[in-house]
């Protein structure tokens, strides 16, 4: 599913610098405090992150929105 630029995102999580798993497990944690249907946007450098994001949300049931940005995913929590 594409991210709508113009959408908003209800929480956010700087995960630059952080390597694998870290990037996943703080969302993990953050996600919990979101409702459901709102928006994480995480932004990441890891390279394993753009396998990594999508994968966390298929396991969890959360939808996976591709970001605009290089190094930004969105992640719809379920």
């Amino acid at each position: 599913m594409a991210y709508d630029s113009d959408m908003k995102y209800d929480a956010d999580l700087d995960a630059m610098g952080l390597l694998c798993p870290l990037p996943v497990l703080k969302a993990r944690k953050r996600l919990q405090a979101l409702s459901s249907d709102q928006v994480l946007r995480i932004r990441a450098d890891d390279p394993a992150a753009i396998v990594d994001i999508p994968h966390f949300c298929n396991e969890q049931g959360h939808t996976f929105l591709d970001g605009n940005q290089p190094f930004e995913y969105f992640i719809q929590k379920k």
